[in-house]
């Protein structure tokens, strides 16, 4: 009922500012606010707008007038404020905030929950468009005194929960107003993120793929619900088409989830304004190449405490970077024309807010700059030209300081919000920091005042001495205890001027005269403009960790002399040959070739091979499974691909040049699949292989039934072997009346599950399936011939032998380990000798890794298919390079050594297959990507720079500074089980 009464009143006002014309028997009554004018101040009425010797008219909460002197006419009756020697800045503005609306608790309880708790909304409860923070809005007055000090005068707030989070509102801190005046706009913005509800403990999704992907089908489902074709009610989707033209805020929280959730925003026609997290300076051209303005945290990392050699030779070298390079971030954005607010939001305690924004400043970044991230732009961003500026009509939201807002001597006098004083620190309290020299009873001292307002405070020192005083500032007395020994000596004054004068009375009762002459404030202002040195701040490498480039390797002409090569095309070795390698591609193959400018490299006595292709990894993503539901064939591996995971750099190490990043086996039917090129230092985008074919992942055995899940994961289907054949049906038929719909020319709902499964029954995606027992395979294939297709790929397929002849009629390929057997039950039947067996039968088979660690030694793997099956160096060496090139449809472009092919290729300083053999050159695209020399001169600059950053750490703690515990980076290592 109080909500609905403050909504009927918060209209009224919205109509009319004030019902002057009703009766009151409450007393005498007066106006709220009066005419103020402040005149002879330098006023900032926007960051780029100044007046030196300005006069702001302010009445009823908003601007009246604005302009030089005499030319703001100000009327009878005005009270009339002088501030010579002062300075107006607009209040700032959050833009980010949970300001008085609460996040929901988590929500208890036992074991998955697969179906949405909400009726007649959306299936899914993580998509909540239609919540208003205005329902669960409560005023805090602690949090607003806090804020209103630090100089914000509004906030932008929301209720942090869910992927679609609903509307904020946009709340000026007016600690004397009621709901109605102070709420500037009741739905301000629309708010998303990756994170799901804590008021639902729906399953689906688990992972990031799975929120784009959720966020792409809200998106599809609410235009299809705005066309008409729905039957049904969806108060969600009808919120998210009513608020669909309000600013839209995504928090993302890292640069690459910006990226990722620009992405999404791109595919509909949305610019989402991205909440970053503090590291866009290590992609910033991708960030640039978004359009977004950003929302920038300042929750600058504490230096670790690296005074324990042993402890601190744990810390990962990217988190001693990130300590050094975060506070530029604001800097480096602004020097590439991003534009940004800055926000409080991640903060421990806000009170850190502005000695973190001084840090950014010292960091290069511009106060104008600073200035506009705190006003015009966040008003930019919600379309509100009320706030941010001192404009005519504007609300009367302003600080009065003693100078420049960003330095540490200047005192926050008050802040004004809607035209109501807040005092933070009183201005009639004389400043009285600065150098003096003190002379009392025939002895001179050196007195240094600083801090603000009561809170000053003096050091004195007689020489280098310190001398034991007191000081205390109250009342515009001045009072100072001098002690020596047993000897006190008590000074008082009255502050009249700089220079202080009074009496003081000796130890003995004499009373004599004593003066403090002001000299400046030159050493304060020189220790405060101090600027980050450029070669304190360490250079961002891509990737931004230890074996990054700092430079992005570039394509060359290359021509390899005499060496061995083993084109992996019909088991051909070509010894004493010349490889010539240009515009990316094999350009030539043979002795004694010649070509100008080209980079060359002395190939005797090494091997030249194809670069080792990985059918089944899972590096280099941030997710591996979707496991909310038994089909995620709506989910792509392309989402969530990790260029920063350094088992990329292990892996060219290796000789790995391309991997396919397959979805887990946490579902009958998984996810997409992503093929790339291993090009250390791309971006995610750059790493992915263009114009390949369309894969999927799906799984049989243990992990889809759940039965290595626990107890409490009983509840989805299925739960046997023969639910999941029937999902497979189930499915394949759902897709098939979907296609038949689609291609009918009938209006259709657009569902990204089915549209996939569609593709795979016509032909134009590709099945990779974890299996492992004869029974499921069989049924795998049956299944496909069923509707028509063939299964592409069986892989790990450890029992594989006992179903050859029915795999090499159906067309399936098999993609296995080369020794792994008995790590589970289902696996008690594999053989080593289970490649060569299929291999004989005249199946293509791969070799894969399904591991980080072994993903790096595959030549390696392949070797023990000669030991287990008598397979010959060629045969065994094509199970790594052309074999998963053919099971990936790209052995027309890669995986061989052939004129016109990709120049991914590998020199080896001796047989590939040798243990003791390692990778010397990994070249891709014609491009050097990995070089073994210049891996031994990184290993030396790592050490280098880890010492540098040490020594920086080192000081940060010797004078004074707040320390943080050495932490260890763990790299979690994805499987295909991996949760």
């Amino acid at each position: 009922m109080k909500k609905i009464l403050v909504l009927l009143v918060f209209l009224c006002v919205s109509v009319v500012s004030a019902q002057e014309y009703f009766p009151s028997n409450t007393g005498v009554k007066t106006s709220k606010n009066k005419l103020y004018a402040f005149t002879n101040a330098k006023i900032y009425v926007s960051a780029t707008n100044v007046i030196k010797k300005g006069t702001l008219l302010i009445k009823d909460g908003k601007v009246l007038n604005i302009g030089i002197g005499k030319s703001v006419k100000i009327p009878k009756g005005t009270k009339t404020i002088n501030l010579k020697g002062k300075t107006i800045y607009p209040s700032f503005i959050d833009t980010y905030s949970t300001f008085g609306v609460k996040t929901p608790k988590r929500k208890s309880g036992r074991g998955p929950q697969y179906d949405a708790s909400r009726k007649g909304y959306y299936w899914n409860d993580h998509i909540r468009p239609d919540t208003d923070a205005f329902d669960s809005f409560s005023f805090d007055n602690k949090k607003a005194k806090e804020l209103v000090n630090l100089g914000f005068g509004v906030v932008n707030t929301h209720q942090n929960d869910g992927i679609m989070q609903g509307n904020g509102l946009l709340v000026a801190l007016n600690t004397t107003s009621s709901d109605a005046y102070r709420i500037l706009n009741k739905q301000s913005a629309n708010y998303l993120s990756f994170s799901k509800s804590k008021k639902s403990r729906q399953s689906y999704p688990t992972s990031r793929m799975g929120a784009m992907a959720l966020l792409r089908q809200t998106y599809m489902d609410a235009s299809w619900y705005a066309s008409g074709n729905m039957n049904n009610t969806d108060l969600a989707l009808q919120a998210l088409n009513d608020k669909k033209e309000l600013p839209q805020i995504f928090s993302a929280g890292n640069y690459l989830d910006d990226l990722r959730a620009d992405k999404v925003g791109d595919e509909f026609g949305i610019q989402y304004t991205i909440l970053g997290g503090g590291n866009e300076y290590e992609r910033v051209n991708d960030i640039k190449n978004t359009n977004a303005t950003f929302i920038i945290p300042i929750n600058f990392r504490k230096a670790y405490d690296v005074s324990n050699a042993f402890l601190a030779d744990k810390i990962a070298l990217s988190d001693m970077r990130k300590w050094n390079q975060e506070p530029a971030n604001p800097a480096i954005l602004a020097k590439n024309n991003i534009p940004f607010a800055l926000t409080t939001h991640k903060l421990k305690s806000s009170k850190t807010f502005m000695a973190n924004l001084q840090k950014a400043i010292k960091f290069g970044l511009d106060k104008t700059t600073a200035l506009a991230a705190l006003t015009s732009v966040p008003a930019k961003i919600l379309r509100n030209n009320k706030i941010g500026n001192l404009n005519k009509g504007s609300y009367a939201n302003f600080l009065i300081t003693s100078g420049d807002i960003f330095d540490k001597s200047t005192t926050l006098y008050e802040n004004w919000v809607q035209g109501d004083k807040n005092v933070i620190n009183d201005i009639t309290i004389k400043d009285l920091s600065g150098e003096y020299t003190l002379t009392v009873n025939n002895d001179t001292y050196n007195m240094s005042i600083s801090g603000k307002g009561t809170k000053q405070k003096a050091t004195i020192k007689k020489g280098k001495t310190k001398v034991k005083s007191k000081f205390s500032f109250k009342d515009n007395w001045v009072s100072i205890t001098l002690r020596n020994g047993d000897n006190f000596t008590r000074l008082s004054a009255m502050v009249n001027e700089k220079n202080l004068k009074g009496t003081a009375v000796t130890n003995n009762g004499n009373e004599t005269s004593w003066i403090a002459t002001f000299k400046s404030k030159k050493e304060s202002k020189k220790k405060e403009s101090k600027k980050a040195k450029s070669n304190d701040i360490v250079a961002v490498s891509y990737p931004n960790i230890g074996y990054g480039n700092y430079q992005k390797p570039q394509q060359e002409t290359i021509l390899i002399k005499n060496t061995t090569v083993w084109t992996s095309e019909n088991k051909e070795i070509l010894n004493n040959t010349d490889v010539l390698i240009k515009d990316g591609k094999i350009a030539q193959i043979g002795k004694n070739i010649t070509s100008r400018g080209a980079k060359t490299i002395d190939g005797t006595g090494k091997y030249l091979t194809a670069g080792i292709i990985d059918e089944h990894s899972h590096i280099a993503t941030s997710a591996v499974n979707e496991s909310g539901h038994n089909s995620t064939a709506e989910v792509t591996i392309e989402d969530v691909v990790d260029p920063d995971d350094v088992n990329i750099y292990r892996n060219i190490a290796g000789g790995v040049t391309s991997i396919q990043i397959l979805h887990g086996s946490a579902n009958p039917i998984g996810g997409r699949s992503a093929i790339i090129k291993l090009k250390w230092g791309e971006n995610a985008e750059g790493l992915i292989y263009k114009n390949t074919p369309k894969f999927i992942k799906f799984a049989l055995g243990e992990n889809v039934k759940q039965a290595n899940w626990g107890d409490l994961q009983t509840v989805r289907f299925p739960q046997t072997r023969m639910g999941v054949e029937q999902v497979y049906i189930d499915y394949f038929q759902r897709a098939k009346e979907y296609d038949a719909k689609k291609k009918s020319g009938q209006p259709y709902r657009k569902d990204i599950e089915l549209e996939t499964l569609a593709e795979i029954i016509n032909k134009e995606r590709f099945i990779s399936c974890h299996s492992y027992v004869q029974s499921e395979i069989n049924m795998l294939m049956k299944v496909a011939e069923k509707f028509d297709f063939n299964i592409n790929t069986f892989t790990h397929i450890l029992e594989g032998y006992k179903v050859a002849d029915k795999m090499k009629k159906h067309g399936v390929g098999g993609s296995t380990f080369a020794d792994w057997w008995a790590y589970k039950y289902e696996v008690n039947d594999a053989i080593p000798y289970n490649a060569a067996i299929m291999h004989n039968q005249g199946i293509t088979v791969a070799i894969n890794s399904d591991d980080a660690e072994m993903s790096r030694r595959l030549n390696q793997e392949a070797a023990k298919l000669i030991k287990y099956g008598g397979l010959s160096e060629q045969e065994a060496w094509a199970t790594v390079t052309i074999n998963p090139a053919k099971l990936l449809h790209l052995n027309d472009r890669t995986g061989s050594i052939k004129v016109g092919k990709d120049a991914d290729v590998v020199l080896w300083n001796g047989n590939p297959l040798s243990i003791y053999s390692k990778a010397e050159k990994t070249i891709i695209d014609g491009t050097l990507y990995f070089d073994l020399k210049q891996d031994k001169e990184k290993r030396k600059t790592i050490k280098t720079e880890r010492a540098k950053l040490i020594n920086m750490m080192l000081k940060e703690k010797l004078k004074g500074a707040k320390t943080q515990a050495p932490v260890k980076k763990t790299k979690k290592l994805f499987h295909c089980d991996t949760e």
